[in-house]
């Protein structure tokens, strides 16, 4: 047995050494080229974008409800249904707002015929007053002649006392006719028959009965798809009763909820881009921020949280921020409210504000078109009956 080491150990141990050497300088070297890269990418990129997940699709969900009382009796539209502004949704039973039409209808008609009197009467009373200030003229000139005859005794005191009389029945008779002839004007004076007071309460009350017959029919205010279909056939509804709402798919919008630690750079018109987790990475969003929520979540949740207890635990919150989808791509790829979303906010220009400005435009926001023949029609009955109760008017 020999204690002579191997003459080949040392090599050995030498080439072991060396490659470790070079593996932990080539592991080196590339956690330093990872940092390098990843500190590159941070300046560069990664601290001008602000991302989450806690994002969801919005839009503004649109309330179909009845402005009048009645009965259920048809039912046109149903969920998934894609509807026009204007387009009846639900039908009520509408005999007994057309029994109050008619006899709306009724009311004007007599209505202008009573007042087509009073200006009548005024005719009438004037020439009645012209009449009776001639009478009255007449009987002063006799009661005049006479007293001069009294002192030749070419006439009675007897007869100069009946005269004296006559003028002072024709004088009451006159100021009587004068009394009911102011009276009568005054209900006319100023006035056409279609602006008399008691004609526009009339036509106030026919407005009023042709809206609540047209109303019988529920109609669309925008355009879009509906869901929630609640009313049922036969159902007695109340003004203000929901029976279906309508979600117009392009007004739609992303709800977006970063921590407050993420808004420090983050100001109205940056661009962003959104994902939708119904189509994945293959559809892409541009869009951009249209305003930083002005509270948090829990400060507008109907019980907020209170934080004097001494076991007080600090919480991140989440602010809300809205996006604007590009309407274009909106509408190849329609997105429903509530759908996950993903949104990457690119955040390098600092120049837009954090508060949003106030509106130039004195046009509203939403608005809708859809009642506003109702009133124009009920005006043009209006006028059609008036004229048709006034003189000369040919009925067919």
């Amino acid at each position: 047995m020999t204690t002579e080491m191997n003459p080949n150990a040392a090599a050995v141990a030498a080439k072991s050494n060396g490659k470790r050497k070079k593996a932990l300088t080539i592991l080196a070297a590339t956690v330093a080229v990872a940092g390098l890269g990843w500190a590159s990418w941070y300046l560069l990129v990664a601290r001008w974008h602000e991302d989450t997940d806690d994002a969801y699709a919005q839009g503004n969900v649109v309330s179909i409800v009845p402005q009048t009382v009645g009965t259920v009796v048809d039912i046109d539209a149903d969920d998934g249904m894609k509807v026009e502004a204007g387009q009846p949704l639900v039908r009520l039973d509408p005999n007994d707002a057309q029994v109050a039409y008619d006899q709306a209808v009724a009311n004007l008609a007599n209505t202008v015929r009573q007042v087509r009197g009073l200006y009548s009467a005024v005719d009438a009373g004037a020439a009645d007053l012209a009449a009776r200030e001639a009478q009255v003229a007449r009987a002063r000139a006799d009661l005049k002649r006479r007293e001069g005859l009294v002192g030749n005794g070419a006439v009675s005191a007897e007869e100069l006392a009946h005269a004296r009389n006559e003028l002072a029945v024709l004088e009451a008779g006159l100021r009587s006719s004068a009394g009911n002839l102011s009276r009568n004007r005054a209900l006319v004076d100023a006035t056409t028959v279609g602006s008399q007071p008691q004609v526009a309460a009339a036509a106030s009350q026919l407005r009023q009965a042709y809206l609540n017959l047209q109303r019988t029919a529920i109609v669309a205010p925008v355009s879009g798809f509906v869901a929630k279909r609640q009313v049922q056939l036969g159902q007695r509804v109340q003004p203000g009763t929901t029976l279906m709402t309508i979600v117009p798919l392009e007004q739609m919008w992303v709800e977006a909820n970063f921590k407050e630690t993420q808004l420090g750079k983050m100001r109205i018109g940056q661009p962003v881009k959104v994902h939708a987790d119904l189509y994945g990475g293959d559809v892409e969003y541009d869009g951009k921020v249209v305003s930083l929520g002005m509270g948090t979540g829990s400060a507008f949740s109907l019980l907020p949280a209170q934080n004097a207890s001494g076991n007080w635990i600090k919480i991140v919150q989440r602010v809300p921020v809205r996006i604007e989808v590009e309407p274009k791509q909106l509408a190849e790829h329609p997105l429903r409210l509530g759908l996950s979303m993903h949104v990457d906010v690119t955040v390098r220009d600092q120049d837009g504000p954090v508060l949003a400005a106030p509106r130039k435009s004195d046009k509203p926001l939403f608005t809708t078109a859809a009642y506003d023949r109702q009133l124009a029609d009920a005006n043009a009955l209006i006028d059609k009956v008036i004229r048709e109760n006034l003189p000369g008017a040919r009925h067919g």
